[in-house]
């Protein structure tokens, strides 16, 4: 592909990862539970889904096996958005944003327990350095907020959430074909009935929203994080080289970041920013290597 039928793709994934990373700022700001929120989110997303899907005549009849793969990916899909709010609530958007992102090491070790893909000394060499940079940008956190520890659990299992999600995804499509539309109104319902329980027995009094100016707010995080930002990155991914998509897609952790730091005032010092870029390089090396 040449340079000029690369520039789309290039802004399109860079745009729709700094709108993903965006929605961090709606989650700090608008006062509803990390399960409720990743539910509105689900909810919002799924009838925008399911209306594209009857617009364009794609058949909801797919084999049982595809639907519910879909399903389980929804509900991984679900609970990684919840801890990712529990997360960015505890340590900020930048620092739970980067932990999230840290899912490209799970994927690796899913696929070597589970589908026998041998890891290579690069995939080593940037787990080495994940280590270090999360070392690097915790110590300082601990040493100032209270709910560092918890922030670091939730952002690291957030990331989990969203390998197994991907997992079941690839699952899905190894039994039948499954439109986009319908694949992601599937995953959107799955993903509610995944936190639902959860979000009844700790969201209590945290639930609905308590003005229009939130429900604006959670309509534009289900509609333009959920549905377009992830449409421009699905879009652009299969156009571009890996090296490119690697280095684009951690455009998210860095919009993320640089909120916290400049518009939420966040304190950062000299050490976590050297580990933001040990961790950053290995998140973009562990992506080459896969």
């Amino acid at each position: 592909m040449n340079q000029s039928n690369r520039l789309l793709p290039m802004a399109g994934l860079l745009i729709g990862c700094v709108i993903f990373g965006l929605g961090s700022l709606i989650v700090a700001h608008v006062p509803v539970g990390s399960y409720a929120m990743a539910f509105w989110r689900l909810l919002v997303s799924s009838l925008i889904f399911v209306s594209l899907a009857k617009f364009f005549g794609h058949r909801f009849a797919i084999c049982r096996q595809a639907a519910c793969f879909a399903l389980l990916s929804g509900v991984a899909l679900g609970l990684d958005l919840a801890l990712w709010h529990e997360s960015i609530r505890a340590v900020g958007p930048g620092i739970a944003t980067l932990l999230n992102s840290l899912q490209i090491f799970f994927l690796a070790f899913i696929g070597w327990l589970c589908f026998a893909e041998k890891q290579n000394k690069s995939q080593v060499v940037s787990l080495i350095l994940a280590v270090l940079g999360v070392a690097f940008i915790a110590s300082p956190e601990f040493a100032q907020n209270q709910l560092a520890s918890w922030g670091f659990v939730w952002g690291i299992l957030s990331g989990a959430c969203l390998a197994i999600s991907m997992v079941f995804i690839r699952q899905a499509h190894r039994h039948e074909e499954v439109p986009i539309f319908v694949l992601m109104s599937l995953i959107g319902v799955g993903g509610m009935l995944g936190v639902l329980p959860f979000m009844w027995w700790l969201d209590v009094g945290k639930i609905l929203p308590t003005s229009w100016e939130q429900v604006g707010w959670i309509l534009v995080y289900g509609s333009l994080m959920q549905c377009f930002a992830w449409g421009l990155i699905a879009y652009s991914i299969p156009r571009l080289s890996l090296a490119l998509t690697g280095l684009l897609l951690l455009s998210e952790p860095v919009a993320a970041l640089l909120i916290d730091y400049f518009w939420l005032h966040k304190s950062i010092n000299i050490a976590q920013w050297t580990g933001v870029f040990l961790t950053m390089l290995a998140i973009y090396r562990g992506s080459l290597s896969r």
